[in-house]
């Protein structure tokens, strides 16, 4: 090993397509009282670490990752942060279903067949997590029950360059999202250029964080835009299948349909009348593998809790070097043109 150099352990997952590294070894303590606080402390004092572990050379641009640490919350059996490209989600469905599974498999909580349940603290609250379990120890399908999710403000007019003025809907599954149909930006979810939809998606992104006012009812470091979700018009009750594409964070692109999407896309539906409890549907993002999800009880006339459901696999486990004298130890984002390189490379 040499003087001075960092290394981390990690084991790989995913659910429906997208990545899910947890950091199991290397990471420093993290200071605070709740786990807010943690999150905190972890973009203040050590983004380093989500650098190391999510950006090129030791990942990529569409990695995404946990951080698991204490809870602050007698109730839960493991608190985790959830970090990507650009910085640090305050909740992601696709990873706790990945970290059902991986919780099981640790140990960290106890099976108990045919169906252990435990609660897993996401920096958006508590989530109460599922997991089908058998009497030799292998697990199944896991889901999860949402935080309260809400719809709000929905028809909400953004300017966006090159395509003037579009309206999308803003709803909350432990992060906010602006949604729309692919239709309403002149674009075919299934037969548009995949860089189009991305860039459209990008654009909207950008336009909804210069324009629109986002405040968290209970807590400031979740109010703001996380992500875009451009669907193919589909959804319950008229259809048992929708697809959409989703893109959060600093533009990254989610292989699957985003947990707590279907979770905001739910939300979104009940506000409008559209959705009762109970009613199931299948909802399939980029790599086509559904989740599935429900609003398994409704709170109060604007607020809902949605049970999502997939299954996490496992993809490879390993340690992670980044030595002193590497030019690239922070990290690197591949630019969108070379004149950005330099800037890109230590930031």
């Amino acid at each position: 090993m040499t003087r001075g150099e960092q290394r981390y352990a990690y084991t790989d997952l995913h659910a429906a397509g997208e990545p899910v590294r947890i950091v199991t070894g290397g990471a420093p303590p993290l200071s605070g009282t709740t786990l807010l606080d943690k999150r905190r402390d972890a973009m203040r004092r050590h983004d380093a670490v989500r650098r190391h572990l999510m950006l090129e050379p030791r990942g990529h641009a569409d990695m995404y990752g946990v951080w698991p640490t204490e809870p602050d919350r007698s109730d839960c059996a493991l608190a985790v942060l959830f970090m990507h490209n650009g910085g640090w989600s305050t909740m992601c469905g696709h990873a706790t279903v990945a970290l059902g599974r991986w919780i099981i498999d640790q140990g960290i909580v106890q099976a108990t067949p045919p169906l252990t349940t435990f609660r897993l603290q996401c920096p958006c609250g508590p989530v109460e997590v599922r997991v089908e379990t058998d009497t030799f120890g292998r697990t199944g399908n896991v889901s999860f029950d949402s935080v309260p999710a809400f719809a709000g403000p929905l028809d909400q007019s953004l300017e966006i360059d090159g395509r003037g003025s579009i309206t999308v809907d803003i709803a909350y599954g432990g992060a906010y999202y602006a949604i729309l149909p692919a239709s309403h930006l002149g674009l075919d979810l299934y037969g548009s250029p995949f860089d189009e939809l991305v860039a459209a998606g990008r654009s909207i992104i950008a336009a909804g964080r210069e324009q629109l006012d986002i405040s968290h009812p209970g807590e400031s470091d979740l109010g703001f835009l996380y992500g875009c979700i451009m669907t193919d018009g589909n959804g319950p009750p008229d259809s048992a299948m929708t697809r959409n594409l989703c893109l959060f964070g600093d533009g990254q692109v989610d292989r699957s349909a985003t947990g707590s999407g279907i979770t905001a896309r739910l939300a979104m539906a009940h506000a409008r009348g559209h959705l009762a409890p109970g009613i199931a549907c299948a909802f399939a993002g980029l790599s086509g593998v559904p989740f599935s999800g429900e609003i398994r009880r409704a709170l109060t006339d604007d607020e809902v809790i949605v049970t999502v459901s997939g299954q996490g696999y496992y993809s490879g486990e390993g340690s992670l070097r980044v030595e002193p004298d590497d030019p690239l130890q922070a990290g690197f984002e591949v630019p969108p043109c070379l004149a950005d390189q330099a800037g890109r490379s230590t930031t």
